[in-house]
């Protein structure tokens, strides 16, 4: 019988292969290479040895270093093959996570959208019509996909967060040196954090904490007490799409109700300077990373330089000395202006949109420049700031995903989590069979971004089947004074993934009520009665997985 690990890894390439999205990958590991990685960590936790990504599986962003991956930044004639990896994969595979390869991004990670790619453009994970949003373009879907449990990205103007909100998921944007660089193809070197995707909020934070490095500062003592919020006027956020002011105004509510104190805040500091980034000399910086290599490509008539890209980058070579000083000095009186203005809220994070809108591949197409700028919003500014940042999902808007962002001073990565996960709601979901950790079908669960709580039982009320099923699983029925205790596992999903869940769940399996020891109750697996016809009662065993070993 296949393990943990080998079998998490043989349903990912199952998944890739079935739902068909090239676009996501530059390179997909060869799925034998990946099965061996797996078969040595289950032979490692066999030994004992603590692994806490044991058989997790993760992408790499195309412009971060992987051992045995061609780094391309997006574009195939820049691509070298690194002779390690980068910092951050090194810690997550020490870990026991499986890189499945590397992914498609905006060329050069110059660009928000996702589609300034030779590897082709990658729409959203579940709205093909829609942009993924970028640079980290392929390893935001393939997290929100469910074939990957983690994601590498990198963030300079948002590209860690953008793609997040337009598909769902978790992206963590860390304090600035919090995580290592080395490794990474730079786009602005004194800007660039490595970034974390993940479908849950508690697994980004994990993988956050195994690639960091103290940075050397800490997020100043704050005494106990509600959450401090700040929130800018609605008129202040623009333009946006119909509906997100009030998607940003519920999501501000629900911190409300969960004790947070809101309070006003002057933006204008902060998207003055996010205009800045890309209209000002900081672009500079980005010809200084790769503007010798785009010279010389389009000398050569290179046929994979994506021209929006190489524009822009081109561009910045003939920005003046002097006006990148006047710009250094414009954003430290910005930054201080916004810096006042938190610290006039007494304020431990700022609440803002992630972007104000979901494009189209068509808008993007009609107007490249102007989509792009306008994505960047509310992002530019948080690294120009020395800021941290974390964006979640917050609801939907016509059936699209929305997401909001938290921002802190440098330091403050896990309060920002504390905060941000009042803005998660998760549900519950008792599992007793073939979903249980280890078996054929719990990588369902962890696609639909389910996290484990807990081991239990239910009440002494129920009876346990062997059903003829494929792959094997148990019917859980109820029998009142008939019945025994069977063991039980508390996994916590999105309410959204208990829908999926629902609705794809094949007869005679059934969720309903399950009532646990605690004297509490969950949404579980229960099994329809004509399915009991000639099933092996194993109710003796006390659980699915004990009547398995057996």
């Amino acid at each position: 019988m296949p393990t943990p690990a080998l079998t998490r890894i043989r349903a990912a390439h199952d998944l890739i292969e079935r739902i068909r999205r090239p676009d996501i990958w530059i390179t997909l590991r060869p799925r034998a290479d990946a099965e061996a990685d797996a078969r040595d960590i289950d032979t490692r936790v066999a030994a004992g040895e603590q692994l806490p990504l044991a058989g997790r599986t993760f992408a790499v962003k195309g412009n971060i270093d992987a051992k045995g991956l061609p780094t391309t930044a997006g574009c195939p004639s820049y691509a070298y093959d690194p002779p390690v990896d980068a910092p951050a994969v090194a810690s997550l595979k020490a870990a026991g996570a499986v890189v499945l390869g590397s992914t498609n991004m905006d060329q050069f990670a110059t660009g928000l959208v996702g589609t300034r790619s030779p590897y082709g453009a990658v729409h959203s994970a579940h709205h093909p019509d829609r942009i993924s949003g970028g640079s980290s373009s392929g390893s935001a879907v393939a997290v929100a996909l469910g074939v990957a449990d983690l994601a590498l990205g990198t963030d300079t103007a948002g590209s860690g967060r953008v793609p997040a909100a337009f598909n769902g998921i978790v992206g963590l944007k860390p304090t600035r040196g919090l995580v290592p660089t080395d490794g990474v193809v730079p786009a602005c070197a004194t800007l660039d954090c490595v970034s974390v995707f993940a479908r849950t909020l508690p697994e980004a934070e994990l993988a956050l904490a195994l690639i960091a490095t103290p940075p050397g500062r800490e997020a100043p003592h704050r005494a106990p007490g509600p959450w401090r919020i700040a929130v800018p006027p609605t008129a202040q956020l623009g333009a946006m799409d119909d509906g997100w002011a009030e998607a940003y105004e519920a999501a501000a509510e629900r911190l409300a109700t969960a004790g947070a104190r809101l309070g006003p805040i002057d933006l204008t500091p902060f998207t003055d300077a996010a205009a800045l980034l890309y209209e000002g000399a900081f672009v500079a910086e980005r010809y200084t990373a790769v503007g010798e290599f785009i010279d010389k490509a389009t000398t050569a008539e290179a046929g994979d330089l994506d021209p929006t890209v190489a524009a822009i980058i081109r561009r910045a070579r003939d920005i003046p000395a002097h006006r990148l000083f006047a710009d250094q000095a414009r954003l430290g009186a910005l930054r201080d202006q916004a810096m006042a203005a938190l610290a006039a809220t007494d304020a431990d994070a700022l609440l803002l949109p992630t972007a104000p809108g979901h494009p189209t591949l068509a808008d993007v197409a009609a107007d490249p420049l102007r989509a792009n700028a306008r994505l960047g919003r509310f992002t530019n500014s948080t690294n120009l700031f020395d800021l941290a940042a974390v964006a979640v999902p917050a609801g939907e808007v016509a059936g699209r995903p929305f997401g909001v962002m938290l921002i802190g001073p440098a330091g403050t990565d896990d309060r920002l989590a504390r905060i941000a996960a009042h803005l998660t709601p998760r549900t519950r979901l008792a599992v007793v069979g073939a979903h249980l950790a280890g078996q054929p079908l719990n990588p369902q669960l962890l696609a639909l971004g389910a996290t484990f709580k807990a081991t239990t039982t239910t009440t002494a009320g129920y009876r346990l089947f062997a059903l003829r099923t494929d792959p094997p699983k148990p019917g859980l029925v109820h029998a009142g004074s008939g019945g025994h205790r069977i063991e039980a596992e508390i996994w916590e999903l999105p309410p959204e993934g208990l829908g999926a869940l629902t609705a794809a769940l094949p007869r005679p399996m059934t969720i309903g009520r399950v009532e646990l020891a605690d004297g509490t109750s969950a949404p579980g697996f229960l099994c329809e009665p004509a399915a009991l016809d000639g099933a092996e009662d194993i109710t003796e065993y006390g659980g699915w997985r004990a009547f398995r070993n057996s």
